[in-house]
């Protein structure tokens, strides 16, 4: 299939300098990145890249695709069933734990039919902005009271497998990130037995998750669109011997590597009172820090932990709307890229689906904290929600327009109400999901002309959401 592209964002050659109908835009430290392109075909054959043609005419066989192509967005950090709670948290104010609570009854409530229903929409909805690709971080593992679902539903893995499912429905690449969960929380005396509500989310220990995870890796191991990688939920609810195991088992497998890091004060005041250190160093300590890695958040950091998370080359992956949204604070993000890290973008609890809208978060976040503009490039804005999104799930050669790449193509109009006028160079800066009208991911045409290939992706949600409250009552707030 042909696609033409009357401008697309493509990696500029390496020394090239840009020339009639190029927009320069280069990255902070004054390295040469992506620019914009008119009149662009692009060649794909089951699922990839196999030519790209600048300036040229379109014809009669192509897919025309308007405004402006970018590759496929990526969304590195998503906790799917979090939609649910969107608009339901805000009574009273609220807070990051009072937030939790709700969550809890939430998780309570799942099945795996459950779980599916709800999981295709939101992947349908990211897809809609978009998102080609979704990293999964993924706990709620078995049945609400611990134990593992029946063979008949799908065995341990079953709630995996509705994921699976629902990212295959939705059009979507999934990187599942699956997640060690293993204790409550952290008091000065140690970890702490999970509670009630967090049984399902745990497999009693670090050898079963491995046996779990491993049996995952074997089952999909024929399916190209979808990764296993690992991720230990956070140095609350992992031990340092277990973050190790946890680690070896990514390194040893070339699998990506997650964890939320430093959200909330209260993370790092309790590392501190149970270890004496801070949880960045209880990661370097356990050899879980290196490229392979994305420390989720990272907003309460010291400038040692910013060193440690850069001299290992640990990737930092922002989620500034739920950053916002909780209360948590603003990530140092300039001095993790400075520093060393490569940044990435997500959505996190889904109190929106715009991954543009996260990146250009950065910016925004950065010049609140600094009262200054233009830390981040527009191209490093585009990087961060493509290329940089996809590396940090395993996909190094996604996230760009170039030969040998997977057919990830987003469309973004520029004769909208929010982006008439716009440089196209700095789309960026003020485009965002409802500005999508055509996304491919993997040579598919996923959503055209603003719709999805399931349909009315709103009534999806409505269904799936409500059907999922009834079950599970009003959150607890």
């Amino acid at each position: 299939m042909s696609f033409w592209c009357e401008r697309a964002w493509l990696a500029r050659p390496e020394g090239g300098q840009p020339g009639g109908g190029q927009s320069d835009v280069r990255v902070p430290g004054g390295g040469a990145s992506g620019h914009v392109v008119e009149s662009v075909r692009v060649e794909t054959a089951e699922g990839r890249i196999v030519a790209v043609e600048p300036g040229v005419p379109a014809s009669d066989g192509d897919v025309r695709l308007g405004g402006l192509v970018l590759p496929g967005l990526a969304n590195a950090h998503s906790h799917a069933f979090h939609r649910a709670l969107r608009g339901r948290t805000h009574g009273d104010g609220g807070s990051f734990w009072t937030w939790r609570a709700g969550m809890y009854g939430l998780a309570a409530a799942l099945t795996p039919e459950l779980y599916e229903r709800l999981a295709r929409a939101v992947f349908a909805e990211l897809a809609l902005g978009g998102t080609t690709a979704v990293g999964e971080f993924h706990y709620v593992h078995h049945r609400a009271d611990g134990t593992p679902h029946p063979t008949a539903q799908g065995g341990p893995n079953a709630m995996a497998e509705a994921l699976r499912s629902a990212a295959r429905d939705a059009g979507v690449h999934l990187t599942l990130l699956d997640t060690c969960y293993l204790h409550g929380g952290l008091g000065p005396a140690g970890h702490e037995p999970l509670a009630p509500e967090q049984v399902r989310f745990g497999d009693g220990t670090v050898e079963a998750w491995v046996q779990r995870v491993d049996a995952l890796r074997t089952a999909w191991a024929d399916d190209d669109r979808v990764l296993v990688g690992a991720a230990a939920h956070s140095v609350r609810a992992v031990a340092p011997d277990e973050l190790r195991a946890v680690a070896h088992w990514a390194h040893q497998a070339g699998a990506p590597l997650h964890v939320h890091l430093s959200e909330q004060p209260g993370e790092n005041e309790a590392a501190l009172a149970a270890f004496g250190v801070t949880p960045t160093r209880l990661l370097q300590d356990a050899g879980a820090l290196g490229p392979g890695t994305t420390a989720v958040h990272a907003v309460h950091l010291t400038d040692d932990d910013v060193a440690l998370l850069g001299a290992s080359g640990t990737g930092v992956c922002l989620c500034p709307t739920t950053e916002r949204d909780l209360a948590d604070g603003i990530a140092p993000g300039l001095r993790l890229l400075q520093a060393g890290s490569p940044l990435s973008v997500g959505t996190d609890q889904h109190v929106g689906a715009d991954v543009l809208a996260e990146a250009r978060g950065v910016e925004e976040h950065e010049r609140l904290s600094s009262g200054q503009r233009g830390a981040f490039s527009p191209a490093t804005l585009i990087e961060l929600a493509t290329s940089a999104g996809h590396a940090a799930l395993g996909r190094p050669d996604a996230g760009r327009i170039a030969v040998g790449a997977p057919a990830d193509l987003v469309a973004v109009r520029l004769d909208t109400a929010r982006t008439a006028g716009t440089d196209p160079a700095q789309a960026a800066l003020v485009a965002g999901a409802a500005d999508v009208s055509d996304v491919v991911a993997g040579g598919e045409l996923v959503v055209w002309d603003g719709e999805h290939w399931l349909g009315d992706v709103a009534r999806l949600l409505t269904e799936a959401i409500e059907e999922i409250w009834a079950a599970a009552g009003p959150p607890r707030e």
